[in-house]
């Protein structure tokens, strides 16, 4: 039944077109002698031209595909269609009344003047009927849209829109004065971003259309707060990252994220580097299905490797990204493997299958409160699991092996940093042993939106109507977006000589009361009168504010701006062999609190929460000032 009136506006359009040769014919006849009465000789060369011509004609409009296009979405294209279709029918036309010997009889002119006017009666009525849509459509049925941006971008998108029922594009603001009251597809450019709450206000706009691709966090957070104060919505395109097609269409629209007004300047990577460092290599990714690990495996592919093993405990999401990358066409061999980094019998069989020859060791657990709870499987990750893989990676003959850590690990105070500071202490003491494979360190903070990160709890908790919980009015944290980690992570992985610890520029920490408001701005609402923000308490282990770098290491600047190198101390690898072995045991036995004595002895900043001061044993723990490269 879906059938019946798309084949009936067809027939319909057919029937409208094959009209208009008859009365474009006629006119081409009275155009071409404007005082010619139609004596029956006259009427018999028509009639007979007509018979030629309406056929002819006909077969030509089928054959271009006239009726494939929507008049109510007719475009350039359409018009194209539309000349085809005549510039055929009309040399079909001209060769059979050539044949024929009817051509010396019609009146001179006609054959070139009806084409004219049949392109003319087609195309205006087509015209017409999207101009009448578009602008003659009940009050209120679309919505004004103000574009920022009359670049490319934003041209593209006038078009998508005139194909819409549901956006009426209104104006332009944009900074270039070349382009200030000129228009674009009939769109004037109205003036400057600046002049943005004037126009909300003069022309009634309901949306604000970003499209200009490199709008900073600076900009987005002015046109957000302009908008918030009308109670306009904000939309945007995709970033250039996301965009990888260069295709702009409505669908791709998406609201604006707190990713768009936290974000930083776009990180420059030497593309180049990286392919020497990742091409035809044989890449092992552990935590794969995690937010960095996930991230890891679609940039790592951009480089060519000759394989990518993707391993992981967590199979949806190991099945999850594996989809992802097969759909984007990659040719690398991809290999998902289910594993937990901490069963040697295990691991030892991955590496002795695939032998990889990079390593990004991006497993881990690393919720606090749930490691706090959870001491014994956190340590058997983080740090055994760590040590499992790089004991490995040594045994193997791997290139790099480069380690993932996080700003929990500088003067931890909960079990996961301390876990990951020793999973530092490790691989650096290894490092300065290996003569073949390179150990790298990166830290950094909390990546916005990974799972488990306080950007996706807030979203849930503002889409439930509040409250949005903030343990501590003062408490601040470090935040880059997923792409930028791990970018960075490459390039250090890439310029590593060995032993480093590398510590991404976080720029400014961030207040997270601060966050919270904006996201409930970002959402429609303002903070406390539509949703409340509730103050629920540090958690155990949580620190009021995060530091990326211990007293003693100095933050030198590298070859990228925005990677530092810690000048920090060594461990001797024979004062850690005995006490991991200790923790190995401790583990087997599930002896929580022996856990957390030796995760003491081994950090002797962290102080947990679980012991008793009398419980801890003095630290035994040496280090060797300097830094192996």
């Amino acid at each position: 039944m879906k059938l019946l009136p798309v084949l009936l506006n067809r027939w319909s359009a057919f029937a409208h077109d094959l009209l208009w040769i008859p009365v474009a014919l006629l006119l081409a006849f009275w155009v071409t002698q404007p005082t010619l009465l139609f004596t029956a000789a006259t009427l018999g060369q028509y009639l007979q031209a007509l018979a030629i011509t309406l056929p002819v004609q006909a077969i030509a409009y089928i054959y271009c595909g006239l009726y494939r296009g929507i008049w109510r979405f007719a475009s350039l294209h359409d018009l194209m269609r539309i000349l085809r279709a005549i510039g055929l029918g009309s040399a079909g036309v001209l060769s059979l009344l050539w044949l024929t010997g009817l051509w010396a009889f019609l009146p001179p002119g006609v054959i070139l003047v009806y084409p004219l006017l049949l392109v003319c009666g087609l195309s205006a009525p087509r015209v017409f009927y999207r101009w009448f849509k578009d602008h003659r459509l009940p009050p209120g049925y679309r919505k004004r849209v103000l574009i920022l941006g009359a670049g490319r971008a934003g041209e593209l998108l006038v078009r998508e829109l005139d194909k819409s029922c549901d956006y009426l594009p209104v104006g332009f603001l944009d900074d270039n004065p070349n382009k200030i009251g000129r228009d674009l597809h009939g769109v004037p450019v109205l003036g400057r971003v600046n002049a943005l709450e004037r126009t909300l206000r003069e022309f009634n706009i309901d949306i604000v259309l970003i499209a200009m691709r490199t709008a900073g966090p600076r900009l987005m957070r002015q046109v957000v707060d302009a908008a918030a104060y009308r109670g306009v919505r904000c939309i945007t395109l995709p970033s250039l990252q996301e965009l990888t097609d260069g295709r702009v269409e409505i669908s791709r629209l998406r609201g604006l994220e707190i990713e768009d007004l936290l974000g930083r300047e776009e990180v420059a990577i030497d593309d180049a580097g990286l392919y020497a460092f990742l091409r035809h290599k044989r890449v092992l990714i552990t935590g794969a299905a995690g937010s960095i690990g996930s991230e890891l495996c679609r940039q790592v592919l951009r480089y060519q490797p000759a394989e990518l093993i993707m391993l992981d405990q967590w199979e949806y999401g190991l099945y999850r990204i594996e989809q992802s990358l097969q759909q984007a066409g990659s040719t690398s061999l991809l290999h998902p493997l289910l594993a937990n980094v901490s069963d040697a019998v295990r691991m030892r069989h991955v590496f002795a299958r695939y032998r990889p020859q990079v390593v990004f060791h991006a497993a881990a657990y690393k919720q606090v409160p749930l490691v706090e709870e959870n001491a014994l499987e956190g340590v058997r990750v983080n740090v055994l699991g760590t040590q499992i893989v790089a004991d490995l990676a040594i045994s193997f003959g791997c290139e790099r092996f480069l380690l993932v850590s996080t700003d929990k690990a500088v003067k931890p105070t909960n079990v996961m940093g301390a876990s990951k500071r020793v999973a530092e202490l490790y691989c650096q003491g290894l490092g300065a042993l290996s003569e073949h494979t390179r150990f790298i360190i990166t830290r950094f903070g909390n990546v916005m939106g990974s799972a488990g990160s306080v950007v996706p709890l807030f979203r849930r908790q503002i889409a439930q109507g509040g409250p949005v919980t903030v343990t501590h009015p003062d408490i601040t944290r470090y935040f880059m977006t997923i792409p930028e980690a791990v970018s960075l992570i490459l390039q250090a992985a890439a310029m590593g000589r060995g032993g480093e610890i590398f510590v991404l520029d976080m720029g400014k920490a961030l207040r997270i009361l601060d966050l919270a408001e904006e996201m409930i701005r970002l959402s429609g609402h303002e903070p406390e009168r539509d949703i409340e923000i509730q103050f629920v308490g540090l958690r155990p282990g949580e620190k009021l504010h995060e530091e990326l770098f211990y007293p003693h290491e100095n933050p030198i600047g590298t070859q990228h701006a925005k990677i530092l190198r810690a000048e920090a101390a060594v461990c001797r690898m024979e004062h850690l062999k005995h006490p991991l072995e200790q923790l190995r045991q401790a583990c087997a036995q599930h002896d929580e609190t022996a856990v957390l004595q030796l995760l003491q002895n081994l950090v002797p900043e962290f102080k947990p929460f679980l012991l008793p001061p009398s419980a801890v044993s003095p630290p035994t723990l040496k280090v060797v000032a300097g830094h192996h490269s």
